[in-house]
């Protein structure tokens, strides 16, 4: 089957892209800047053309031929967004009845209660599925509530308020009941949307199986974290655009995108049914695991742990190139690089020698002290040393650091096993430079768990220009010494 993904550089679309070509479909990404899609990883398997919806006669083209159309696109986040979504999803209409489309399925979002006033958000969201469902396509319309899934704007605002706030004074409309849904089952919905019968032209429900509270949510999100239980106190007072406010000063959420999903959660967001299921079955995840894939919490502990591959290709907590630069969490990062006057191989027989009788290349006096605390609070400490002076291997233990990656000659990827309120790795890597020179590249990655990682990073910062630089500078150092004690003398 031959379909359009419109919003292919979003957060939905660029996940559907490659669900739908491993279904065996065919894909056409339309985006108004291919270059956007140059560097996602399913560029070379999908068709991608250049368009704009606010432009009409950029729409023919793209649909020609088509069989599917996903409409997955809405202006949040721009002025006027109202306006933008009814024009756009119009000029959509026209064309893809034009070209005889078979199907049109649009994500949209749930329909408030018919005696309450609707958002501005939900507002656009059911007219735009008015619009389609009134183009003469058969259309699906898919009503979402919250997605849970690392990218997804609604779960980094739940994300980032339950992690920053170990105590919070909230809007009432934290007690409005949502039923929450995780990312792949929207997928799995979107894809089984495209064989529905012709005669189907409706909307449908979409919810998990969990009917939480945001407040519930926010606790149940902190205890799959690790974290403490959130103290939250409801206050009355506090309306819709002083929420949009908090949420923006303690989450880096935009307040053009905060504006509108907070609006949104002034009303309760519950499926009335769940007829989708009789052309998808399979069971929903619940809010739990959705939040646990989200995180990279797999079940597979080898995997979990990996800062550099989530929790595989098709992982809810994978980012792609296209995600918000907000999204995915808190990742603190120092990365240093030297260029060195010594060849590759020379270079990384200091980077493998690190750590136990050798050392760590600076400042040994702090990294003892470090040790010493470690165990003070239950650690490791620095006791553990190396098995080998030379070499290393996957999974062995290093001082306070276990062997995550290695790749010879190239790179070596430790993970912290210290008492530390959230992640640690440490990274380390040798390239080839011009004329037999190298460049050493490292990198420490720090993912805060709650307020107290973000105070710990906070503590330790001041040090690093210490510690790492000086790591850098004498592993550089060391390599150089090396090849000259090597170099033969001519003469």
């Amino acid at each position: 089957m031959r379909c359009l993904v419109t919003g292919a550089t979003g957060y939905i679309g660029g996940r559907l892209v490659p669900r739908l070509l491993d279904a065996g479909h065919q894909v056409r990404a339309l985006s108004r800047s291919a270059g956007r899609l140059r560097d996602v990883p399913w560029a070379s398997r999908a068709e991608v053309v250049e368009g704009d919806l606010s432009d009409p006669a950029t729409l023919g083209p793209a649909l020609e031929g088509v069989e599917v159309a996903y409409y997955l696109v809405h202006s949040l986040g721009v002025g006027d967004f109202e306006r933008r979504d009814r024009e756009a999803a119009r000029n959509f209409a026209r064309a893809a009845y034009t070209k005889g489309v078979r199907r049109i399925v649009y994500l949209g979002g749930p329909e408030p209660p018919a005696d309450e006033r609707p958002s501005a958000h939900l507002r656009s969201r059911a007219e735009v599925a008015r619009i389609l469902l009134e183009s003469g396509v058969p259309t699906a319309v898919l009503r979402a509530p919250v997605i849970i899934g690392s990218g997804s704007a609604s779960f980094e605002m739940l994300r980032y308020l339950t992690e920053r706030l170990p105590v919070m004074v909230t809007p009432r409309w934290v007690r409005n009941r949502i039923q929450p849904i995780a990312v792949r089952d929207v997928l799995r919905y979107l894809i089984a949307a495209a064989g529905l019968p012709p005669d189907v032209n409706r909307g449908f429900d979409l919810g998990g199986p969990d009917v939480l509270t945001y407040a519930e949510m926010m606790q149940r999100y902190a205890r799959v974290a690790g974290l403490r239980r959130r103290i939250i106190l409801p206050l009355r007072p506090l309306s819709p655009w002083l929420s949009a406010h908090w949420v923006g000063a303690i989450t880096p959420v935009p307040n053009a995108i905060a504006r509108p999903l907070v609006g949104s959660l002034i009303h309760e967001a519950v499926a009335h049914e769940h007829d989708i299921a009789r052309y998808a079955p399979g069971e929903r995840l619940g809010f739990d695991e959705a939040v646990r894939l989200a995180l990279g919490k797999v079940r597979d502990a080898e995997v979990e742990t990996r800062w550099s591959t989530a929790v595989g290709a098709d992982a809810d907590a994978e980012p792609l190139p296209s995600d918000p630069t907000w999204s995915g969490g808190t990742i603190y990062r120092d990365e240093r690089s030297r260029p060195v006057e010594a060849p590759v191989d020379e270079l990384w027989r200091i980077i493998e020698g690190v750590g136990g009788e050798n050392g760590w290349y600076s400042f040994p006096l702090a990294w003892s002290v470090r040790g010493w605390l470690d165990r003070l609070v239950g650690g490791v400490g620095l006791r553990r040393g190396r098995r080998d002076r030379d070499r290393l291997y996957v999974g062995e233990a290093l001082d306070w650091w276990r062997v995550e990656e290695i790749k010879p000659g190239e790179l070596l990827r430790l993970r912290a096993e210290m008492k530390v309120p959230g992640r640690a790795w440490l990274e380390m890597s040798a390239s080839p430079g011009p004329g037999g020179t190298s460049v050493y590249r490292q990198r420490a990655l720090f993912v805060p768990r709650g307020l107290a990682g973000h105070a710990y990073w906070a503590s330790v910062v001041p040090f690093h220009g210490i510690v790492f630089s000086g790591m850098a500078r004498n592993i550089a150092r060391g390599a150089e010494q090396r090849r000259a004690s090597v170099t033969p003398r001519r003469g």
